[in-house]
């Protein structure tokens, strides 16, 4: 039992790529984006779904009560009737002004607009994911600094209250030693504190909510790869021109408002449909019927003026009987009706081309929007190509006022150590070389970041990305 628990709170170590890659897995408008992309490819599906001829059903069954007519003697009466109708219909575009054609290919490219989406969401992921885990990288290496010089100022307290008791140094130098020794506790907690801020930074990036078992790897960055910077910041623009995602979103969106403009187009082109029709009903009322009357087979209907003959005429009895079977009733009463129309539009209150004109406004507005993008990106990565080699050149200068710090240590604590200096002008030494470390840590993670924002716009895949 204990050592399942131990084993269930033990820290599970991330990589870069690892923390890249479940960012990218769990990231919410990641997940937005994919839903985005979803939605996409079910208008291609209705794009598809137009060239298809329709066919629908449609069945009615009523009933009537009240003064209605008969359908079978056409007299009004007070009567509760029964009718049922069925029918199929069938429709098909023969030619729409090409907007079917247009429909689908925009729909295709509304899918390649999403997957760039998606892919812009991801760099923009990979560089916050980056800047958070370097962040942590700094705090670890800035806490092992605070710990040498910690050591290094213990060993100073120990060899001054021997200096003093020796009366080399005078006591006052160690109470001097030991201010600079809590000092130097209060950096440490400071720093611990600040690694612990870094990593829950990090873990809320990736959404991970076990903080407290949340720890990453400490690669060994003893070299800093700046091959980036070898090609210089044209190749770099060249590159970011066909990789990155701003730029193909708004190539794609000038594309896609020219296929507006064609729709728009199309809307005043006639068209052409066939239709199929079949219909029957059926009633639940009874079957009328004529037949001369056994009783009386003729009757008078008029006198012949001259001779007084009567003129009669046969005399039909009427009877209402059952309706016709169901099926055969379907069958007597079916039709079909099939054809073809056409539709040319003339005149619509100027919608038509009011919608041509807003289409090519867009595409002249995507114009703009897409040379604004590139310029925008040109300027980026001018930048940032400017604090990559302004960071190289910070990062090698503190590297020379650290070496220049370490030398003037050595040289004050062998003084020191001797009685030739006192403990003030000492720590005040020491002081300036720890800063010395830190800036070099500032600037080593400063110059590494932005190298990684370079290697960004390049077009770095998330298993591309490493220090």
């Amino acid at each position: 039992m204990c050592f399942a628990f131990a084993e269930a709170q033990s820290p599970k170590i991330w990589t870069l790529q690892e923390c890249v890659k479940y960012a990218i897995d769990n990231n919410i408008s990641i997940k937005q984006a994919d839903l985005s992309l979803l939605s996409a490819e079910v208008d291609k599906k209705d794009a598809v779904g137009s060239f298809l001829p329709t066919l629908n059903a449609n069945a009615n069954n009523s009933w009537n009560t009240g003064l209605t007519q008969n359908i079978t003697t056409g007299v009004l009466q007070t009567q509760t009737t029964r009718n049922s109708s069925y029918g199929v219909s069938s429709g098909v575009s023969i030619y729409n002004g090409s907007r079917n054609i247009y429909r689908l290919q925009r729909a295709k490219m509304s899918i390649i607009a999403a997957q760039y989406n998606t892919g812009q969401i991801e760099d923009n992921i990979m560089l916050n994911v980056s800047n958070a885990y370097l962040n942590v990288l700094f705090n670890k290496e800035n806490l092992k600094q605070f710990e040498v010089q910690h050591i290094i100022t213990t060993e100073q307290l120990k060899l001054t209250e021997d200096l003093v008791e020796a009366g080399s140094l005078p006591r006052g130098d160690i109470l001097e030693v030991k201010a600079t020794f809590a000092n130097e506790e209060q950096q440490i907690i400071a720093a611990a504190n600040d690694i612990q801020i870094s990593k829950i930074t990090l873990a809320q990036i990736l959404n991970l909510d076990a903080y407290e078992v949340f720890d990453i790897e400490n690669p060994e960055i003893s070299t800093i790869n700046a091959f980036v910077l070898d090609g210089g910041v044209d190749a770099i623009f060249d590159s970011a021109l066909d990789n990155r995602y701003e730029v193909k979103i708004a190539e794609q969106n000038t594309a896609l408002a020219e296929q507006d403009v064609k729709l728009a187009q199309a809307e005043s082109m006639p068209s052409l449909n066939a239709f199929f029709n079949y219909n029957t009903r059926e009633s639940g009322q009874g079957r009328f019927s004529s037949f001369l009357d056994p009783d009386s087979s003729t009757r008078p209907i008029g006198i012949v003026e001259s001779t007084g003959e009567t003129v009669v005429a046969p005399n039909f009895a009427t009877s209402v009987g059952n309706p016709l079977p169901f099926f055969n009733q379907l069958s007597n009463n079916d039709g079909i009706t099939y054809g073809i129309a056409i539709q040319l539009p003339i005149f619509n209150g100027f919608a038509v081309k009011n919608n041509i004109e807003r289409s090519k406004i867009s595409v002249a507005n995507n114009k703009l929007v897409e040379a604004q993008t590139k310029l925008d990106l040109k300027r980026n990565i001018f930048q940032a190509f400017n604090d990559a080699t302004g960071s190289r050149a910070s990062y090698e200068a503190s590297q020379e006022a650290l070496d220049a710090r370490t030398l003037a240590v050595e040289y004050a604590r062998s003084r020191f150590n001797v009685g030739l200096m006192n403990a003030f002008d000492f720590n005040q030494a020491q002081t300036q070389l720890t800063n010395a470390q830190i800036n070099v840590l500032r600037a080593k993670y400063d110059y590494i970041f932005r190298l990684k924002i370079l290697e960004l716009f390049t077009g770095v895949s998330p298993d591309e990305l490493k220090f």
